[in-house]
């Protein structure tokens, strides 16, 4: 996957959820940059503000979008990387 795929992947995912995308197109490039970073070094693509390990089911649960996203928005209108933010932020 390239960037423009993987925004546009990140896009049609926030919008069926009901989040939108992390506007600031600077601050956008280098979190999609740092996925598709740790998708080739590691084969996961780890939100890249978080710790990969050597667990890869713990892995599994932190790549983008990852398990704790739906909750860190609910909580603090965006995810721990900022890529989905909630609509009213």
């Amino acid at each position: 996957m390239n960037k423009e795929e993987l925004k546009k992947f990140s896009e049609d995912y926030a919008d069926s959820k009901g989040f939108r995308l992390q506007p600031d197109e600077r601050l956008l490039d280098g979190i999609l940059t740092g996925l598709l970073h740790n998708e080739e070094k590691h084969g996961f693509r780890v939100c890249p503000c978080r710790r990969f390990t050597d667990d890869d089911e713990e892995n599994k649960r932190i790549t983008c979008p990852c398990v704790y996203h739906e909750q860190e928005i609910k909580e603090d209108g965006h995810c721990k990387c900022f890529l989905f933010l909630r609509k009213d932020k």
